[in-house]
């Protein structure tokens, strides 16, 4: 039985509330307004996010994350740009960023004028954002999962399992999208995606669509347009079954930088020389901290390497990756300090940066 309010509804003799004039009218909220409301900054004045953003547990959010960047550019982020001026002159369009999980804040101040990012871990990456009535307070949540990368530099691998873990706001989406917002770009769209064995894109309509998976964020900032990041779940150890397509796509792309940072020694070990040996090949400089690729591996004949910082040796977790040949280069005294911290001695005045570059051929 129809009753007389959709009778009259449907004859346009009743007015809508204005609730369901709202609801008839909103507009999903935009990737770009997505990642701003989770990086604590004002979506666009039409947003069905603006209305949020007025709650104590917002404006609490968005304060503290502007403490937090405030003192980053200031310490951290200002002073890599600026060391990157100085002697990444010759930067790729392509960076390739293995064992970064999320971190596309290190990824943009080391290299900033990258068009492709490529970044990949073991963490999933999750469902594409959505900010709802029910999940918008979990804001807090993705703070949390961010204050290691923010506080020392590198996320901690025993506590990113639990910090990605699912949800409507699992997965490193949603630190994607804030460090992305924090660093002033405007997200275009997001794009599931996975690898095809011969390394090409295939969009994903859902979560559904298989493994390994992955997300194509294209965005673009105030100077560059058409700029892409890709994240791919992929175990990049000699034994995982999809590195092959992992290296087809990377090589795909051309030449490209190398970034490694807080990688746990793996490509000091055997199991993951076939990573180790990709980047040596297809790299024209690699900066990394001494937890990336062994110096021994470097061929002298093809790299130049320029010690940054001071070598201490591994930290105590890692005491059994002590290089010598690490150590032999900085006792040359040639080593130039650096005025921030990276990597597991993320203390300045502890840290150490090797820049390499590939010599003429």
């Amino acid at each position: 039985m129809i009753d007389r309010r959709t009778v009259l509804l449907a004859l346009g003799g009743l007015p809508l509330l204005s609730d369901e004039i709202k609801a008839a009218s909103a507009e999903p909220a935009t990737a770009d307004d997505t990642a701003r409301f989770l990086a604590g900054l004002p979506p666009a004045p039409a947003s069905p996010l603006k209305r949020w953003t007025a709650e104590p547990a917002w404006r609490g959010h968005a304060a503290e994350f502007d403490r937090i960047w405030s003192r980053l550019e200031k310490a951290q982020l200002s002073r890599i740009r600026a060391w990157s001026e100085t002697y990444l002159s010759q930067r790729r369009p392509v960076l390739l960023y293995m064992f970064s999980g999320p971190d596309f804040l290190y990824a943009d101040a080391f290299f900033p004028d990258a068009e492709t990012y490529v970044l990949c871990g073991l963490e999933p990456v999750g469902a594409i954002p959505q900010v709802t009535e029910a999940n918008r307070r979990a804001i807090a949540r993705i703070r949390g999962a961010l204050s290691s990368v923010l506080n020392l530099s590198f996320f901690k691998t025993i506590n990113m399992r639990s910090d990605f873990a699912g949800g409507t706001l699992g997965g490193v989406l949603p630190a994607l999208y804030v460090f992305l917002a924090r660093a002033g770009k405007t997200v275009e769209d997001a794009t599931l995606v996975r690898l095809g064995p011969a390394g090409q894109i295939e969009p994903l309509s859902s979560l559904a669509g298989g493994s390994p998976m992955g997300v194509r964020i294209r965005f673009s900032d105030a100077e560059r347009q058409g700029r892409t990041l890709y994240y791919f779940q992929v175990d990049v150890s000699n034994r995982g079954p999809h590195l092959a397509s992992l290296e087809e796509f990377c090589r795909g792309l051309g030449s490209a930088d190398a970034f490694i940072k807080s990688a746990s020694f793996l490509m000091h070990t055997d199991a993951f020389s076939r990573i180790r040996e990709f980047l040596l090949r297809q790299a024209h400089t690699i900066v990394q901290d001494d937890s990336g690729i062994p110096v021994r591996f470097f061929a002298r004949s093809d790299w130049d390497l320029v010690p940054f910082g001071r070598y201490l040796g591994p930290i105590p977790l890692f005491a059994n990756r002590y290089q010598r040949q690490l150590a032999e280069l900085y006792s040359r005294g040639r080593a130039i300090p650096i005025d921030f911290g990276v990597g597991y001695r993320y203390r300045q005045n502890e840290s150490n940066l090797l820049l390499a570059l590939r010599k003429p051929q």
